[in-house]
């Protein structure tokens, strides 16, 4: 390997969490040293990617690289894997059998393995989009108990298709959510159908009567799972061929942050188009498009971020959306009470000037934006995209 002229510097970092051994200065080998802080990780790495990506998680950088003599992580971790014995009957226990085809990661994402489960994806992302379309029709032709029961039905079917929709290819994270990201999912798309309706009766005194929802923009939501899913994929895919063919953590990261706001983009453009197109169904009831494409941004950012490993950041953007909308609405009611006309002013000024869909589209909005910083940040670095 080419020598670096910083090869002779006293001491180094390898890791953010704990100081490395120092590389003293009449030593011949200073990656011997770095070898054996980090042998369970190069034993357990099936190629020198999983290497770079496990060192760039501990804090190792092309400088700290090139302190061992290396120019970059990953000529670092090529002699790192070169350098570790293997047995050959451990490899052979964790080498698929001959007749099981080995895991394609690349097919969906999220690591599904081959075979059904990678065909079926597309059908389980289209089934949302295809059981909401249904409902309206039904909807329009019910009334009293027959309308609540069929609101109930219809609710339960699309909760379970959009459960199956995340549970299955490229939005199958690689661990549990946490309780928080549901809790608060639900609580904004009930907030994006009844919300506007809520506000309006707020103002006026009430509420005092019932509210149809605002079908449509559940109707767009719905739809958009299957783009969603087209566009996690593709990240996936196109950011392991680039931390495939990148020679360095700069390089890596100046062009998957490119890569992230180009998939951002299309599955903006994909939801707009779907939201435009929901109210031209009959029997839907519109509503605004901007919160709509606002909470759709933030829903499929958390995902992403969840579905590389990074799901609590995006449970907290969902859990302080969701508080964010249920604080505008008890502040309209804490207004009513005497002397508190000033708690309600700011939300009551904000819905007259632009309407009650300006609530929803100022926090989802802001928390897609917060998020998509920080995806911009981990979604960059190359332990996000390879196993450590």
């Amino acid at each position: 390997m080419p020598e670096h002229p910083e090869s002779r510097a006293p001491r180094t970092r390898a890791s953010g969490t704990a100081p490395a051994a120092p590389v003293r200065r009449g030593t011949g080998d200073p990656v011997k040293v770095l070898l054996h802080r980090h042998r369970e990780l190069c034993e357990r790495a099936v190629d020198p990617l999983e290497i770079a990506a496990g060192l760039e998680a501990h804090g190792v950088t092309d400088r700290t690289a090139a302190r061992f003599r290396h120019r970059d992580v990953f000529s670092l971790a090529d002699e790192l894997y070169a350098r570790v014995p293997r047995d050959e009957g451990r490899a052979h226990d964790r080498a698929p059998a001959p007749d099981t085809p080995a895991p394609d990661a690349s097919a969906d994402g999220a690591g599904v393995r081959p075979g059904r489960r990678r065909t079926a994806w597309p059908l389980t992302a289209l089934l949302p989009g295809a059981v909401c379309a249904l409902l309206p029709a039904a909807h329009t032709r019910a009334s009293g108990p027959l309308l609540l029961a069929v609101t109930a039905v219809g609710a339960t079917a699309l909760g379970a298709a959009l459960v199956l929709a995340v549970r299955r290819g490229p939005l199958r994270p690689p661990a549990r959510a946490p309780f928080a990201t549901y809790a608060a999912t639900l609580l904004l798309v009930l907030y994006a159908a009844y919300g506007d309706g809520l506000v309006d009766q707020l103002l006026r005194g009430g509420p005092e009567e019932t509210w149809p929802p605002a079908t449509a923009p559940l109707l767009g939501l719905a739809a958009a799972v299957f783009p969603a899913a087209c566009c996690v994929r593709l990240f996936a895919v196109r950011a392991g061929g680039l931390l495939a063919g990148s020679r360095g953590l700069d390089d890596f990261t100046a062009r998957a942050r490119p890569l992230l706001l180009v998939v951002v983009a299309l599955y903006l453009l994909a939801l707009t188009g779907l939201l435009a197109a929901a109210p031209l169904l009959p029997g839907t009831r519109p509503g605004p498009l901007v919160p709509a494409a606002a909470l759709g941004a933030l829903l499929f950012l958390a995902r992403l971020l969840a579905v590389h490993g990074f799901p609590y950041a995006g449970a907290a953007a969902l859990a302080g959306a969701a508080a964010a909308e249920a604080l505008a609405c008890l502040t309209l009611l804490i207004g009513r009470l005497p002397g508190c006309d000033l708690v309600a002013l700011p939300v009551r000024r904000t819905v007259e000037t632009w309407g009650a869909g300006a609530v929803p589209g100022a926090v989802c909005g802001a928390a897609a934006l917060a998020l998509l910083a920080h995806s911009a940040v981990v979604l960059a670095r190359a332990s996000a995209h390879a196993r450590t």
